[in-house]
């Protein structure tokens, strides 16, 4: 039996930059009938391991730009993270804009930490913009949006999604949110300290 086999299409929005444990997440979320929207390098591997994947830049008809830098800061992308799905104005707004309606987003940030003992001038390209801006939108419309930031949390999404037959619930989507919300805040600090320290 295929879980999902007649559910609606749904889609997560994944860009990542470990990419460990991709192979297990987009399997499971295929089962669901999950479809898949990346960009860059998280794109391409998801392609390389066997999935269809929708790409950023195709969706808002705008092209990456200055090596990657901007990517998914696109008005469209926080529309569908943003809007609030029960309400009519909302939602007769969305649909003018002919964008998916993205339910699950995951998104790892870049290891700003790691880079710190390398003291070079690389270390300013591991200031995330894009991912923190993506899970905070997320993490801010949790009553409708799961955002996952821990690749240790792929198995508890799958298994929420098992037992709420393809969708997750609201206690889960609240505490994928405070995760997120902690991990963005410790994140900053950890350049902020380092700003100063400079």
């Amino acid at each position: 039996m295929v879980l999902g086999k007649n559910l609606k299409k749904k889609f997560a929005l994944i860009s990542v930059f470990e990419k460990k444990n991709l192979k297990y997440l987009c399997s499971n979320l295929n089962k669901f009938n999950y479809s898949f929207i990346s960009s860059g390098s998280t794109g391409n591997k998801i392609r390389e391991l066997g999935f269809k994947c929708n790409d950023i830049s195709k969706l808002t008809n705008f092209k990456e730009m200055f090596g990657g830098r901007v990517k998914t800061l696109n008005p469209l992308i926080y529309s569908s993270l943003l809007y609030i799905r029960d309400d009519k104005i909302h939602k007769k707004q969305f649909q003018l804009l002919k964008m998916p309606e993205i339910d699950i987003v995951v998104v790892n940030l870049y290891p700003f930490k790691k880079y710190l003992k390398k003291n070079n001038d690389q270390i300013i390209e591991m200031i995330d913009i894009g991912g923190p801006s993506l899970l905070r939108a997320a993490g801010k419309n949790f009553r409708y949006i799961t955002p996952i930031v821990d690749i240790m949390d792929y198995k508890k999404l799958v298994t929420n999604l098992i037992k709420n037959k393809g969708k997750t619930d609201i206690i889960f989507r609240k505490k994928m949110a405070h995760k997120v919300f902690k991990q963005t805040a410790q994140y900053d600090k950890i350049i902020s300290n380092w700003l100063n320290e400079k």
